[in-house]
């Protein structure tokens, strides 16, 4: 809590000495009643810490409307600012000795509190959760998976229509093939085919994720080949997702409008260039919405399209786009009392089962949420097409826990590809390096 108690007496302090015990659990205590612990003595206060800072009015929002659906329990919640990680604020409170009962993580941060945190792998919704949402340890249950996001082609409907002469299905594209025969008809059409961004975290963050999620659909061989990389037992040059997604970049770069000078457009611009129909696609994922929104003409009219790194139509990934879980939420088990801790479980439930809690992820905060019982709808274009690739079971994972520093060097090996200032070889031979270096 925020809250600081000013002792304005010595009487008062003294009585602290009766208080003691009860003080000592912090922030109240529930006696079990009816209805879910109705008759409660005290209530139950929590905090959240959020690190997802433009739904902060809408998680403030969503407290409120939890406490009236739960009389005896209230949360507060608290802001990482502007410049500081979750980590470093989570940190920090630990080390003061009052930490969240709730802390909004990144995904590579969990494990760093998992003796801090607690076990929930008993909760009801570990079950409803999609496909490799949840971070797990020695057979735990580390976290609850808060906010999906996706990422692989956007693309304009209206001028994909326009190229292909009726109304475009994204279905359609199963293979590299079919991609170049696409990237033909828009430019037919008068457009630019594609728009490629040139930042090192789209590149090597995501770009580069199917190198590694397309390599199986079981995620422990993923990370076998992880493991291998590291260990310095793998070849990409005899890689045959790495030459096949390398390969689909190479005709990328053939009809990319902005190949004149490939590094130098900003990430609005490529916002811009599909929305106004400038290009038929852009790589990139849902968080650029608000970006193409604002220099919308094709009244809404955008989804997702897989990246083909075969011809085999067949082939993982080919029909996939990549998802991941990029925000999560822990619960404190080392100076919470199981009385929070148990509001702190009610709340995460309340979530994803109860109707103001979904309310409050998908038409409040637009969070797409990772669990299959979630049938609300989003709003946006984008997140309504991830929404749909993750229904039908049309995903690979998307890499959260790489190394911290893999985006800025995996990524500009890549952007030294894309100016044709390295070749394939270079390139395969800086990411093995990278990955025999890493700590």
């Amino acid at each position: 809590m925020r809250m600081k108690r000013k002792l304005t007496s010595i009487a008062l302090a003294l009585s602290l000495a009766v208080t003691a015990t009860a003080c000592s659990q912090d922030k109240g205590t529930v006696s079990k009643g009816s209805e879910g612990g109705a008759a409660a003595s005290k209530a139950v206060e929590i905090t959240l810490l959020n690190s997802k800072g433009e739904i902060q009015e809408q998680l403030e929002e969503a407290a409120n409307t939890f406490k009236k659906d739960n009389p005896g329990i209230s949360v507060e919640i608290l802001t990482t600012a502007a410049g500081n990680s979750p980590f470093e604020r989570a940190s920090t409170l630990y080390a003061s000795g009052n930490p969240p009962t709730i802390t909004m993580l990144d995904p590579s941060d969990v494990t760093k509190f998992k003796d801090r945190i607690l076990d929930l792998s008993k909760e009801k919704w570990v079950a409803d959760a999609i496909d490799n949402s949840l971070t797990k340890e020695d057979g735990k249950v580390l976290d609850f998976p808060f906010a999906v996001e996706g990422f692989a082609f956007i693309y304009n409907k209206q001028v994909l229509d326009k190229a292909v002469g009726g109304s475009f299905d994204p279905a359609s594209i199963k293979t590299r093939d079919d991609l170049e025969s696409l990237f033909k008809q828009i430019e037919a059409s008068g457009k630019g085919a594609l728009h490629i961004s040139p930042m090192d975290w789209s590149l090597g963050a995501h770009y580069l994720n199917f190198l590694y999620a397309d390599q199986s659909k079981d995620y422990a061989q993923v990370e076998k080949f992880i493991a291998d990389l590291r260990a310095g037992h793998v070849k990409l040059s005899n890689n045959t997702i790495f030459n096949g997604l390398i390969d689909t970049f190479d005709i990328m770069m053939k009809y990319n409008k902005e190949k004149a000078s490939p590094l130098t457009p900003p990430y609005e611009k490529g916002a811009e260039a599909v929305a106004k129909g400038e290009v038929g696609l852009w790589f990139m994922g849902n968080w650029a919405w608000p970006n193409i929104k604002g220099f919308d003409t094709a009244n809404g009219q955008y989804g997702f399209l897989p990246v083909p790194i075969s011809n085999n139509a067949n082939d993982y990934g080919n029909s996939q786009i990549a998802t991941a879980v990029t925000k999560r939420l822990v619960v404190d088990k080392e100076r919470s009392t199981p009385e929070q801790q148990d509001a702190a479980k009610k709340f995460l439930e309340w979530l994803v089962y109860e109707k103001n809690g979904q309310d409050f992820l998908v038409n409040k905060a637009n969070i797409i949420p990772a669990f299959k019982t979630v049938t609300l709808e989003p709003q946006d274009p984008l997140a309504k097409s991830i929404k749909d690739y993750m229904a039908k079971g049309q995903m690979v994972v998307g890499m959260t826990t790489l190394p911290a520093d893999h985006w800025a060097k995996a990524g500009a090996a890549m952007q030294k590809y894309l100016s044709k200032t390295g070749d394939r070889s270079a390139l395969a031979k800086e990411i093995e390096d990278y990955w025999k270096a890493v700590k």
